[in-house]
């Protein structure tokens, strides 16, 4: 583990307990400038992991609970008519924030949810025909319901591409959750951690982060897992070169936190479901995309 990082996965690890790996994934997202969608049911954790990751990462952090009544201006921000001087002032919204969790993005309108794409593709916002550059860094955390309940709707594939990774927390083992009940929840230490970083360092682990090495045979791998999703039988539509962007760049960010400077086979599979079955929907409907990547690892072969 890169010693940088250290701090950072001691103060999440001691709030968000028995996670060790879906930490690991969430942070490597971060450094490699990529947004998280959520995906689980209420009450396991996802907002407070939300909240401990922008603590402790020094990022102003701005939650919004997305309804279906909530409109673009809601999120974006909207001008103002200033009658003293006959102008019109541009109040910036939530989105204006370095770290913005978007609470149940699955229950806002397809329109409010289209709004955010402008702003996690291109770091900026167009309102009234002009553009305002958001905070650099800039990370979206979305959590989702399952879409089985009420009230919800699914995100289209354009939006779900935008999100790098899609991690699920899933139910606590039984001593870490056995230790929530004595301990009454661990949201209330949230005020306790200290930042390690600021926007600055961020930035620049960031850098380092996409400066680490890969390989031909490194590409020609991910090539290769890529393009076993596009065979005909397994999925609706296979993934796009830009879904294989973000494979590399998690490989790489994933070889930064364990202290590598280059990537190796296993920084591309310890991403690969986290950043390719989000945007896969197999052909035959009884079966699960994390669950055919998995076994799509056993059977390309590592060059």
């Amino acid at each position: 583990m890169n010693p940088k990082l250290d701090p950072i996965f001691k103060q999440l690890n001691a709030l968000i307990l028995g996670k060790q790996q879906l930490l690991e994934q969430i942070v490597t997202c971060v450094l490699a400038r990529g947004h998280v969608l959520l995906n689980d049911v209420p009450g396991v954790g996802k907002t407070t992991l939300a909240h401990a990751l922008a603590a402790v990462l020094g990022m102003g952090y701005k939650r919004v609970q997305f309804t279906n009544d909530m409109l673009p201006t809601d999120l974006l921000g909207v001008n103002i008519f200033q009658p003293q001087n006959g102008e019109f002032i541009f109040q910036p919204g939530p989105v204006f924030n370095p770290f913005l969790l978007a609470d149940e993005i699955n229950r806002a309108s397809p329109k409010l949810q289209s709004a955010l794409l402008e702003a996690m593709e291109e770091g900026q916002v167009s309102v009234d025909g002009k553009t305002y550059h958001l905070p650099q860094p800039f990370l979206v955390v979305a959590t989702q319901n399952p879409v089985e309940q009420l009230g919800t709707y699914p995100l289209p594939e354009s939006q779900l591409d935008r999100f790098m990774m899609c991690l699920s927390m899933g139910y606590p083992a039984e001593k870490e959750e056995k230790q929530l009940y004595l301990s009454g929840g661990r949201r209330q230490y949230i005020p306790k951690i200290k930042p390690i970083t600021n926007s600055k360092i961020l930035q620049q682990w960031q850098t380092e982060a996409a400066e680490t090495t890969i390989s031909p045979a490194a590409a020609e791998y991910i090539y290769r897992l890529v393009q076993a999703t596009r065979v005909p039988g397994r999925f609706a539509v296979g993934l796009s070169p830009r879904a294989g962007l973000a494979v590399v760049r998690a490989a790489k960010a994933h070889a930064w936190v364990h202290a590598r400077a280059h990537v190796l086979p296993e920084d591309v599979k310890a991403i690969w479901v986290a950043v390719a079955a989000h945007r896969l929907q197999p052909i035959q409907s009884q079966q699960d995309s994390r669950t055919v990547l998995t076994e799509m690892l056993d059977h390309v072969a590592v060059v």
